[in-house]
């Protein structure tokens, strides 16, 4: 476990840092938080102290109550001054997000808050992940500094190409991934024990493709965005997390095997193959219902065609079937779109049926979550009642299904680890 002190300066991409605490909290980390006053035009320091559980510091001039201690730290007797207590205690200072002032003031010694005080006076690694506009990052200043942090072996956490504040823009600047800054981290701090070591894990990802003929097939509208967070809050709880992927078009984590599927029939074989080898299952992709039940070997042609007539058989029920295959110490999660008012019914119907411990429900009827969105609402329903999860980033969603998971294995469910 370590001990990350992390410094959030101005910007949209303020509210990231929350993701990024919690997925270091659930990886075992001790995590404090420093904020700029810009930043906190943007979230509030009570958002920051209910998840690390300690205090925020905003100012030079404020008193810590913890003593510059750390969530697992006994407090001192004396009370030290507090920016260079934390930075004394902590194993890492990690700036997320970084803008392009704050970015400025590192390189040229500055400072004048508390943060950039902080900086200067931390003899442990420093690791900033910038995240502005993508004029303002492909700036010939910004990209100086930057390059001379970097010289003075700062690790820089480059962000991401993707939708930015402004509406309708696009561009390099976004702030990196909660996982991919965790995953910085950790590489120059060692993690320690976690909470899911030894702990075997497989996800299920995507969206099935039905052949019609060589080019064309039946689909779905899954992106594989929850079963990638999934797999990713799980890794970073130290299991080890093999992933079914079916034509999933996103980045990789390099701590998670991945084995890509096209259709249906080839997501049921990986699935029974790596069943048994798994303690907990997590069956989040949308595995086509039908097929086509004569796949045509070349391009079906369009001319002289009045119309085309396709054929359907039913796929196989891989999740009804993995669940005849279950041991004991395996806990299957199964998920399930549905649409309207009895969404949830349906879904404890569903539970029941195929003999889940949890049934994760996405009703598809509102807008903005669910497929090809970054966000999601769900209700985990199970055998105790049912947990609705508001709206939120889906490695957020993706953490409370695994403490729910979490839950099931207090209550003595079948999950192992």
């Amino acid at each position: 476990m370590a001990r990350i002190l992390l410094g959030v300066s101005g910007g949209i991409a303020a509210y990231k840092a929350l993701d990024l605490i919690r997925l270091a909290a659930s990886a075992g980390h001790s995590v404090r938080v420093i904020q700029t006053d810009n930043s906190q035009r943007f979230v509030g320091a009570a958002s920051f102290a209910a998840i690390t559980g300690a205090p925020v510091l905003t100012s030079e001039w404020e008193r810590d109550p913890a003593r510059g201690a750390f969530p697992d730290q006994q407090l001192p007797e004396h009370d030290p001054i507090s920016h260079l207590e934390l930075v004394r205690n902590a194993d890492c200072f990690v700036i997320a997000p970084a803008s392009a002032n704050t970015i400025a003031k590192l390189a040229s010694g500055l400072a004048d808050n508390l943060l950039t005080s902080a900086a200067l006076a931390a003899s442990c690694p420093l690791i900033v992940a910038p995240a502005m506009n993508h004029q303002m990052w492909e700036n010939a200043a910004t990209q100086e500094n930057v390059e001379l942090l970097r010289q003075r072996a700062v690790t820089i956490v480059d962000p991401e190409v993707g939708s930015l504040a402004s509406r309708n823009e696009w561009g390099n600047g976004r702030l990196a991934q909660a996982s991919t800054i965790l995953a910085a981290i950790e590489q120059i701090v060692p993690a320690g024990p976690r909470p899911w070591d030894g702990r075997k894990v497989l996800v299920t990802a995507g969206g099935t493709r039905e052949p019609i003929d060589a080019v064309r097939f039946v689909g779905n509208r899954s992106s594989g965005r929850m079963g990638f967070a999934l797999a990713q809050a799980a890794a970073v709880r130290g299991a080890d997390v093999t992933v079914i992927a079916a034509n999933v078009d996103l980045p990789r984590d390099e701590r998670i095997t991945y084995i890509d599927v096209e259709s249906a029939a080839e997501l049921e074989k990986a699935a029974r193959e790596q069943f048994t080898k798994c303690n907990l299952l997590l069956m989040a992709a949308a595995v086509a219902d039908f097929t086509s039940a004569e796949p045509a070997e070349g391009k079906l042609k369009k001319a002289g065609r009045a119309e085309l007539s396709l054929t359907l058989k039913p796929t196989t029920d891989v999740l009804a079937a993995l669940s005849e295959m279950r041991t004991d110490g395996q806990t299957l999660v199964g998920f399930a779109a549905e649409h309207g008012a009895e969404a949830v019914e349906l879904g404890r119907v569903k539970l029941a049926a195929k003999g889940l411990d949890a049934l994760v429900i996405n009703d598809v009827s509102g807008v903005d979550i669910g497929f090809e969105s970054t966000t999601n609402e769900v209700t985990i329903v199970t055998a105790g009642g049912d947990v609705h999860v508001p709206k939120a980033d889906k490695l957020e969603i993706a953490n409370s299904i695994l403490d729910a998971v979490d839950e099931l294995h207090s209550a003595g469910a079948s999950v192992s680890g």
